[in-house]
């Protein structure tokens, strides 16, 4: 009796301190997938990206295609006849639990690749003096919110910091607050959560800067680096009776442009629909003239929305299949991944160096601002219950903005997921450094509490 008293002592006295430096488990049968050199991998096998634009009634009727389970289950029938294994989603209520959406999906075999803003809780392109108001603590807690709803996914493959923010040359002055957010994200998912989820930009294929932009989100210190680049590209228009070739769509020279680009690269948006979809683009897109650079891409768009993109009419609730749907499941079923890696680079590279300044680039400074003050606690505490889809034009303005210019590196994490310190350097061995600390406390208290039940047996 006295030796189950000395037991049940020590096991409450330990069971918190355990608890609070076990990880959050991942959900999901899919393997996680990262990045290695120019690419993304699951386990040791070259992932590609064949997916779609998942946004059923388009962004101006923004709700959450994963808490619509009967339609998703519905949309997934469909994807799996497509063959393709990732869907994008550009808006989700982070104020509600997603572990059934998500399921359907990992079930199917089926990544997603998330955008983490939301039509309400974004950056403001309107002027300079918008984009810095709008990069606020507010902001970034929903952005954080996001994070936390959907990183213990094993099948969430990437998040978006941002989508064509930068559409003209005139507003390539977001460039700056668009980097300091992927910077925030990346260090958010450092503090908070075991696994390194890709965090990158899908831009705008504006052709003045395109180029530029690649290589900004890739210059400076690594904190600040995204971890991919991903565009949306509508210039390969096949022909009225026949398809574009790979030259004529210049796509040539855009795998010239990006060869030596040290960071995955894949098409957050294809599919020209001039004068007709038959996805010519498909056989370039998954050939070994493009797999050294590009890993694949999401064709624009599932349901089809007053753009004229879809390839499903959906009408009082019925999905059905579209001649450019047909089109594109064929097209997807006449192309293999190459073997091996497919000529990616299997080396990280180092940092691009940062485009000069130009008139149409007329960024000078490789300096970011600091993360808002009030964003700085979410670090340590969570960003806690995100505020979904509710809001209004004025939820651009609600918080606090940045006041300060960041040092280089200021973005490492600064803590393990577990609560320990980071390494110096921050490097990914932080979750296991993370542990050291608590296991010595944990000794600490098991050595009190037996002393403590010597006495009192």
């Amino acid at each position: 009796m006295k030796s189950f008293v000395a037991l049940s002592i020590l096991g409450a006295a330990i069971a918190p301190v355990f608890a609070a430096i076990v990880p959050r488990q991942s959900k999901g049968k899919l393997t996680p997938v990262t990045v290695r050199g120019n690419a993304f991998y699951a386990d040791d096998e070259r992932f590609y990206m064949r997916g779609v634009a998942y946004q059923p009634g388009g962004a101006s009727d923004a709700k959450d295609p994963l808490l619509d389970l009967e339609s998703l289950r519905r949309d997934v029938k469909n994807f799996k006849d497509l063959g393709i294994n990732t869907v994008r989603i550009y808006t989700i209520d982070n104020s509600k639990n997603h572990d059934e959406g998500m399921k359907i999906l990992d079930d199917a075999g089926i990544y997603l690749a998330l955008d983490a803003n939301t039509p309400k809780y974004s950056l403001n392109r309107e002027s300079n003096e918008t984009l810095h108001r709008s990069y606020n603590d507010v902001y970034l807690q929903s952005v954080f919110a996001t994070i936390d709803q959907f990183a213990d996914y094993n099948n969430l493959l990437v998040f978006f910091s941002g989508n064509e923010v930068i559409n003209d040359v005139n507003n390539t002055n977001a460039a700056p607050y668009i980097k300091a957010v992927t910077r925030d994200m990346k260090q958010y998912i450092s503090n908070r959560h075991s696994r390194q989820i890709p965090v990158g930009y899908s831009a705008a294929d504006v052709a003045k800067v395109i180029e530029q932009q690649a290589l900004y989100f890739d210059c400076g210190s690594d904190d600040a680096r995204a971890d991919f680049f991903a565009f949306n590209d509508y210039s390969w228009c096949d022909k009225e009776n026949g398809l574009q070739t790979f030259t004529g769509a210049g796509w040539d020279k855009k795998v010239e442009t990006y060869k030596n680009f040290p960071r995955p690269i894949f098409l957050s948006e294809h599919g020209c629909i001039e004068p007709n979809r038959q996805w010519g683009e498909i056989a370039a897109l998954f050939s070994t003239k493009m797999t050294g650079v590009y890993s694949g891409g999401l064709a624009y768009e599932y349901t089809v929305e007053p753009n004229g993109y879809g390839i499903v009419d959906l009408n009082n609730g019925k999905i059905e299949p579209n001649e450019d749907f047909e089109s594109l499941k064929a097209a997807y079923a006449n192309v293999t991944n190459p073997s091996g890696n497919g000529g990616a680079k299997t080396t990280d590279g180092k940092a691009s160096e940062c485009p000069p300044e130009s008139d149409d680039w007329p960024i000078t400074s490789r300096a970011l601002l600091a993360m808002p003050e009030g964003a700085k606690k979410y670090m340590d505490e969570g960003a806690g219950k995100g505020p979904g889809l509710d809001g209004d034009d004025s939820s651009h303005w609600a918080g606090e903005p940045s006041e300060a210019t960041a040092t280089a590196g200021s973005g490492a994490p600064t803590r393990t997921p577990t609560g320990g310190a980071a390494p110096e350097g921050g490097s990914e061995e932080g979750a296991a450094a993370g542990t050291e600390v608590p296991m010595k406390f944990v000794g600490m208290v098991v050595a009190s509490v037996v002393l403590g039940a010597a006495m009192v047996l």
